[in-house]
C-alpha cells in the first residue's frame, strides 16, 4: 500500500515516539515535534524532528509553525496530538488548521470538559458512573468539612493535571492525615484547582482501560481493553507493565459513557475496581491516544494505523477483536518499579523476570531507534539516585 500523506506528531514522549514508530514502519513519512526539554530526550531517527513553539505560552507562533510545516509538504498531513497540551491547542484552533491538517476530535467543549476533574466527576454522576468519594474545596471551612468526612490516607490532585503538572511533576499528593492535608493544601492550591479524593483500595492490577476509536458518525472501528500489572511510581504513577486483555464487563460499562458524551475519534476510560464492591470506579478519560497505544498494533488492533487509514481515506473495516496477553514493557520503569517493590517483599526476582514471558512490546526499546530508549533510561536512572541521595 502507497502512503502519499505524511503524519506530524506533536510529542516526542514515549507516547509521541509510539506513533512515530508504528507509522514509520508501516512506510509513512514521519515528522515529530515537541518543545525543548521533551525534544533533547525523545529525538527519533525514524522521523524527521525539530523544537516547536510551546502550546501554552506560544500559541500564535506555534499556530504558524504547523501552517508553513504543512505547506511545505506534497499532500495533507494527518496530525497526531501525545500530550493534553497539544490536544487543547488543536482543538481550540481547529477551523484553522482543518484547512492543512486531518484529523477528528470531539466539540471543544467535550474536550476541555474531560481535561477538568471537577467537570468528569459531574459527568460522572450525571451518567450513573461510581467514581471514588471526591471532595471539592473552595476555601478553608469546606476543608474543615471534608477532614470531618475523609478517611485518611487519602490524595490530593489538581483539576487540571497537564497544567499543574507544569510545576509539579506527580499526579496525585500522598495524605497521611488531616494535619498533613492543612499543611500542605495551600502550598499546591497556588499551583491551582485542587479535589481530594479518597483512596479506593487494590493494587496495581486493579487498573484497567477501555479504548475505542469512533469515526465522525460514532460508527465504532477499533475497541481494546487492557489491565494495568506494575506502574510507576508504584502508588501514583503511569504504566510500567501492562498485558492486553478481554474485558466484556469493562466494554458494558464504558461503550455508553462513551457514546453519551460523543467521544468521536480516540477515546479511553481508566477504572479501579473496587475489592470492596467489585465496581469499576472511573478515574480518568482521555480524549487522546494514551501512553501504551503501541500495545494495541501488537495485540492486533492497531489504533495509531486505524487513525491514519481512516483520516486518508482508506476506510479500514471495524477492528474489534483483540490478542490477549500479549506484554507492553517500559523498561527502566519495569526495572524501578521491582527496585521499589522488592523492599517490602512485593516483588521478587523471578517475579520481574516472569514478565518478560510470552509476547511482548517494549515502550521505547528499538534496535532501529536506539536514541529515545537510551535518554529515557538515562533520564529515569538520574532522577532515581537523586530522589534516593535526598532521602539519605
Amino acid at each position: 500500500m502507497m502512503f502519499i500523506h505524511p503524519a506530524v506528531v506533536l510529542d516526542l514522549s514515549a507516547n509521541g515516539v509510539g506513533i512515530i514508530h508504528t507509522l514509520a514502519r508501516k512506510g509513512i513519512d514521519v515528522y515529530a515535534f515537541d518543545t525543548e526539554g521533551p525534544y533533547s530526550k525523545g529525538k527519533s531517527r525514524l522521523a524527521r524532528c525539530a523544537v516547536c513553539p510551546c502550546p501554552l505560552t506560544q500559541e500564535e507562533e506555534l499556530l504558524s509553525f504547523l501552517i508553513q510545516t504543512s505547506e511545505s509538504l506534497d499532500h495533507k498531513p494527518v496530525l497526531y496530538a501525545g500530550a493534553d497540551d497539544y490536544v487543547v491547542f488543536i482543538s481550540k484552533y481547529r477551523r484553522e488548521l482543518s484547512s492543512y491538517y486531518l484529523f477528528l476530535y470531539p466539540d471543544h467543549s467535550t474536550i476541555m470538559d474531560l481535561l477538568d476533574k471537577k467537570r468528569t466527576y459531574e459527568l460522572a454522576v450525571q451518567h450513573h458512573v461510581p467514581t471514588a468519594k471526591t471532595f471539592f474545596i473552595e476555601d478553608e471551612q469546606q476543608l474543615d468539612e471534608a477532614i470531618a468526612q475523609l478517611e485518611f490516607p487519602c490524595i490530593l490532585k489538581p483539576v487540571f493535571g497537564h497544567e499543574f503538572r507544569k510545576h509539579v511533576n506527580k499526579k496525585a499528593i500522598h495524605i497521611e492525615n488531616a494535619d498533613m492535608l492543612k499543611e500542605v493544601y495551600p502550598a499546591y492550591r497556588a499551583f491551582g484547582e485542587l479535589i481530594i479524593q479518597e483512596i479506593i483500595p487494590g493494587d496495581n492490577q486493579c487498573f484497567y482501560k477501555i479504548a475505542t476509536f469512533f469515526d465522525e458518525n460514532m460508527r465504532l472501528l477499533a475497541l481494546f481493553t487492557l489491565q494495568k500489572n506494575h506502574q510507576f511510581p508504584v502508588q501514583f504513577g503511569t504504566g510500567a507493565h501492562i498485558v492486553s486483555r478481554r474485558i466484556p464487563e469493562l466494554v458494558e460499562e464504558g461503550l455508553p459513557l462513551l457514546k453519551a458524551l460523543n467521544l468521536k475519534g480516540i477515546g479511553m476510560i481508566e477504572y479501579k475496581k473496587d475489592p470492596r464492591d467489585g465496581r469499576y470506579k472511573l478515574i480518568e478519560i482521555n480524549p487522546r491516544f494514551w501512553l501504551t497505544h503501541s500495545l494495541t498494533g501488537a495485540s492486533g488492533v492497531d489504533f495509531a494505523y486505524f487513525y491514519y487509514l481512516h483520516l486518508t481515506g482508506h476506510h479500514p473495516a471495524p477492528s474489534l477483536q483483540q490478542t490477549d496477553g500479549v506484554q507492553w514493557i517500559y523498561l527502566v520503569r519495569y526495572f524501578l518499579t521491582f527496585l521499589e517493590k522488592r523492599k517490602n517483599g512485593g516483588m521478587s526476582v523471578k517475579d520481574f523476570l516472569d514478565g518478560f514471558r510470552g509476547k511482548k512490546v517494549f515502550a521505547l526499546l528499538a534496535l532501529d531507534d536506539p536514541m529515545p530508549f537510551i535518554r529515557s533510561t538515562l533520564s529515569h536512572l538520574k532522577n532515581a539516585w537523586k530522589k534516593n541521595r535526598r532521602s539519605e
